[in-house]
């Protein structure tokens, strides 16, 4: 297991639960594989005297029903807190025999993939909760953390249950590494590694501490794109349909979601289009799921006049893995599965597209080396502005408006090469369409991963020129 690295503010909000001298009951939610579950027990070991009880639900496969869930229960409880097999013909007996090896001294109880736990027998929470009001909420050095990976079924089911409400100390969602937790991830064995070279690797990989810990620091980032991605025994390769099976193994109709939206951000009425269906609240409830448990994001336009967001968005996978796998891997699989196992010819492209993933993931990376108060801030985001007879059409990156009258109108640039000056115009012509009112300057800035020609530094035309590797500082 590897050193634990960042969740610093998590880590003390759960720690300071200890001043409330009461039980308390915490929700951690997340993306698979973004370390809830190393998060949870990371606890116990910054929770100094409490012991603790670890217990996960099984993963939904064929066969798996709620008595053998109740079974599987029982045999950790068997093995956590050291006692016989308990019987296992309800929950009511299970969460009892829980409590009352809990009710006295200090106890960090951990119930992992809730939502596995919960899914397969409506009683199991209904139990839970009375339970915890009848025995758990007692022991007040006691710290329930229940956690999942179906953010939507956790909000639903917990978080806006009445059987639950007033009873959550601390709702958390955990999202990826900032790009300094990135760095700070793969710096031990990666010490000579540029941003670059970083940059191809989160390309792939995002934040996801799991997928950080498969990097091998002796190889290229090319290689390990390779060797991760491109090879049928890559942890990479067989990964998204892992991943998904465990999330939406009954939703289907998701994965074609994500197959029209992976190739560029669009609107709602172009999904009906891609997939030739009636408008239908099916659709956006989807696209909530999807957005919840970390696939997609929607982003908001906004009219800069009135500084109010707009009812237009665009959605986009927000998940660079996702996006990499339906870019590059799926369309490639036959192949990697007969073994041609090169890097496709269009890979540079490809890896474009996801620096500006990156790069919106870690906006605030961008405010301070802007000097940029969140505070000042009205709107920010990727913006667009539709074509009409008065305006023409524009599409901005990343657009920052403030306060103060000023919009930062950032362009994000990947290039082999350095950036040459042909920038400046497109900038220019962006600047020239953006629909806005009299009194407000616009500064434009850039920011690169591989240099930028010495024509386009010396025309001083951006007032910042940022370069990747500043943001990981």
């Amino acid at each position: 297991m590897t050193d634990f690295i960042g969740r610093d503010e998590e880590l003390n909000q759960i720690s300071d639960l200890r001043r409330l001298k009461k039980a308390c009951f915490v929700v951690i939610k997340g993306r698979r594989r973004i370390g809830k579950s190393r998060l949870a027990t990371e606890c116990a070991r910054i929770l100094k005297g409490y012991q603790q009880v670890y217990i996960t639900g099984m993963a939904p496969e064929p066969g798996i029903t709620a008595e053998k869930e109740r079974e599987d229960f029982a045999e950790q409880l068997s093995n956590q807190l050291n006692i016989p097999v308990p019987k296992a013909d309800s929950w009511n007996d299970l969460l009892w025999t829980l409590s009352e090896r809990t009710k006295t001294k200090k106890w960090l109880i951990i119930l992992d993939e809730i939502n596995w736990l919960g899914r397969k027998d409506a009683a199991f929470l209904s139990q839970l909760k009375s339970t915890w009001d009848r025995d758990l909420s007692k022991n007040n050095n006691l710290i329930l953390i229940v956690s999942g990976s179906l953010s939507n079924w956790i909000k639903k089911n917990i978080l806006h249950s009445t059987g639950f409400l007033g009873r959550i100390d601390l709702d958390l969602t955990l999202d990826e590494f900032s790009l300094n937790e990135c760095k700070t991830f793969l710096s031990p064995g990666h010490k000579n590694l540029d941003p670059y070279e970083t940059l191809k690797l989160l390309a792939v990989t995002g934040g996801i501490p799991t997928y950080l810990e498969q990097v091998d620091s002796t190889k290229s980032a090319e290689d390990n794109i390779q060797r991760l991605c491109f090879k049928p025994s890559g942890f990479l390769f067989r990964e998204f349909n892992n991943l998904f099976h465990d999330l939406f193994q009954e939703k289907k109709f998701y994965r074609d979601l994500l197959t029209v939206i992976a190739k560029a951000p669009i609107e709602l009425e172009g999904i009906y289009r891609e997939l030739k269906l009636e408008k239908s609240g099916y659709i956006s409830e989807a696209i909530d799921d999807l957005i919840e448990t970390g696939f997609l994001s929607r982003d908001y336009t906004w009219a800069v006049h009135s500084a109010k967001q707009s009812n237009l968005s665009k959605i986009r996978i927000s998940d660079n893995y996702t996006r990499f796998y339906f870019n590059s891997i799926l369309p490639n699989q036959k192949k990697i599965i007969r073994g041609h196992s090169e890097l496709p010819i269009n890979i540079y492209s490809i890896l474009g597209l996801q620096f500006e993933n990156i790069i919106l993931k870690n906006r605030a990376a961008i405010w301070n080396v802007l000097n940029i108060s969140p505070g000042s801030i009205v709107m920010d985001g990727s913006y667009f502005q539709r074509e009409t007879k008065q305006k023409i059409g524009c599409q901005i990156d990343y657009l920052i408006q403030c306060r103060n009258n000023t919009l930062y109108v950032i362009e994000i640039k990947f290039r082999k090469t350095s950036i040459k000056m042909s920038v400046v115009k497109e900038i220019e012509n962006k600047i020239a369409a953006l629909s806005k009112p009299k009194g407000v300057s616009c500064r434009p800035i850039l920011v690169h991963v591989n240099g930028v020609d010495d024509s386009v530094e010396e025309c001083e035309y951006f007032d910042e020129i940022i370069d990747f590797g500043a943001l990981m500082m």
